[in-house]
């Protein structure tokens, strides 16, 4: 590999420094694969993220656009009519609220209602204006790696090397952010797992997970329920994959990831807890 980078270190005055931070997911969409249409209503979404707070996530990440494989493109006057009341009902309450979009104009809508992060799949390069709105706002910019678009990037996706790719990738979009004034100590990246990738990419992204450290920012991890949990073992629905959940957060932790973005904020929360306590246990001497 020709992995770049490695000289730089997250700093430890980044906001996600450390962790393991856990990012609840709160889709106020009618067609996302887990949870589509349970909390479209702007009342329900809001129950939902407060009960999620209460479970220990201090990262709430709002959406209003469908991005699992195969979903439609949103409006984005109807993508800001979907997250702007929720946002403006959890704001205050949550420590950190992303906004989960790829349109520039629901950013900067979502920023003014109260969200503080920008959570954007297509790492500010779907939107040619997203850029400027991230650099303006000086908030955490979360970039993630897809191939393709929702709608194509599980046709036959393809790579010559997939860690090796999906790092250079993060690599450029952390180089155009600078270029942009968005400073490092705001950014985060996340590899993808599922967003144009095959079983056998997701496997060895997240086998080599620690190699995306050399980044110099934190990593952001979302395995919770996805589809590569069911093709390693009896193919459940997404509601009967949080055992695999699990397993890929315990394991990203173990190699240093800082972020995870989960649908079932408590048995995380208590499973890192549980982790951690091992992990930091000392021998008692005789």
């Amino acid at each position: 590999m020709t992995l770049k980078r490695t000289e730089t270190k997250v700093a430890k005055s980044h906001p996600f420094y450390g962790g393991p931070h856990v990012m609840g997911v709160v889709n106020v969409t009618p067609d996302s694969f887990s949870d589509g249409g349970k909390f479209i209503n702007p009342d329900k979404a809001i129950a939902h993220g407060l009960q999620l707070l209460s479970e220990g996530a201090t990262i709430l990440d709002v959406g209003g656009e469908s991005t699992r494989p195969g979903a439609q493109v949103v409006d984005v006057e109807e993508e800001i009519v979907r997250v702007v009341p929720v946002i403006e009902g959890l704001a205050g309450k949550a420590p950190w609220i992303s906004i989960d979009s790829r349109n520039a104009k629901t950013m900067a809508a979502a920023l003014k209602a109260g969200a503080n992060i920008i959570n954007d799949i297509s790492a500010l390069s779907h939107d040619p204006q997203s850029v400027s709105v991230a650099a303006e706002a000086k908030v955490p910019v979360f970039l993630m790696h897809m191939q393709g678009n929702p709608q194509t990037m599980q046709e036959k996706p393809r790579y010559n090397n997939v860690v090796e790719e999906v790092f250079q990738y993060l690599q450029q979009r952390i180089e155009v952010c600078e270029t942009h004034r968005i400073d490092e100590s705001l950014l985060v990246c996340d590899p993808g797992i599922g967003f144009g990738k095959t079983l056998e990419h997701n496997l060895l992204l997240l086998r080599n997970i620690k190699d995306f450290h050399g980044l110099g920012v934190p990593i952001l991890l979302g395995t919770s329920r996805k589809s590569f949990i069911g093709k390693l073992s009896d193919n459940e629905p997404p509601d009967d994959r949080i055992p695999g959940s699990l397993a890929s957060a315990l394991y990203g932790y173990s190699q240093g990831v800082q972020i995870f973005r989960v649908h079932d904020v408590a048995v995380h929360v208590q499973a890192f807890k549980v982790f951690v306590a091992i992990q930091n246990a000392e021998c008692e001497e005789n």
